[in-house]
């Protein structure tokens, strides 16, 4: 019987790359998005549901679309559902003073409500088949995170969503993970006034992330890595040039 995987954030940047490293691991992958015309993987391409990947276009934000498509992903008869990764995140950047309610709501709403609702929808579904949930936080949840301090707070309640839901599910034989990823080479940072420093060493690739979903995922059966932090040798940032 296939396994299924649904990983949120999938069109682009970590959720891409965690995407493409569970097909190789001979997982079917739902990957939800709102955009996946430039979706393009090595063997994936006009076609990607030959490959086991199964485009989903939704609205995360939009509980009611959401709740929708993951009824219509759990009628899939030949398979089943064994991990659920919440990736999607949402990032503004600046002073907290300077931050409208439109953005806190989408970033607590996204980076936060987003997987404690998806969990809730299927974690039935993942005691039974002895699944995994692997949640995409950051190490801004463990330290201060000015010009940040909302994102990281979101982080920071995605990480004790993380350790409390361990404790609950460990004894029926579902693995959570939490990997918290220093900067990453992504599109996180566009409304920010900075970005990831391009030498090699001063950030992360989404594929570093993707392989810390795979070893959590391939450790053996009966233990459980419950966080997994990923950073760069070198800290820095890179400054955008003013326009």
């Amino acid at each position: 019987m296939k396994k299924y995987a649904i990983v949120t954030g999938a069109s682009s940047g970590i959720g891409r790359a965690v995407s493409f490293e569970l097909l190789a691991m001979g997982y079917d992958v739902f990957g939800f998005g709102r955009d996946f015309a430039a979706w393009k993987l090595e063997g994936i391409r006009d076609n990607p549901e030959q490959s086991g990947f199964h485009p989903v276009v939704c609205d995360l934000l939009d509980t009611k679309q959401l709740m929708l498509c993951l009824d219509q992903i759990l009628k899939t008869p030949d398979g089943e559902l064994t991990v659920l990764v919440n990736n999607a995140g949402a990032a503004y950047y600046g002073l907290h003073e300077e931050m409208n309610p439109e953005k806190i709501m989408e970033m607590v709403r996204v980076n936060l409500e987003v997987p404690m609702i998806l969990t809730q929808k299927l974690l039935r579904i993942l005691k039974k088949n002895h699944g995994a949930v692997i949640n995409i936080s950051s190490v801004t949840a463990i330290s201060s995170s000015p010009h940040g301090a909302c994102y990281g707070a979101t982080k920071a309640g995605l990480l004790s969503f993380s350790r409390s839901l361990f404790d609950e599910v460990r004894k029926y034989g579902v693995r959570v993970t939490t990997v918290l990823p220093d900067m990453t080479d992504t599109a996180l940072y566009r409304n920010a006034d900075f970005e990831a420093d391009p030498q090699w060493d001063a950030h992360l690739n989404p594929e570093d992330v993707a392989d810390a979903v795979r070893y959590a995922l391939s450790v053996r059966e009966g233990s459980c890595v419950p966080e997994i932090m990923i950073r760069p040798q070198l800290h820095r940032i890179h400054k955008k040039p003013r326009t």
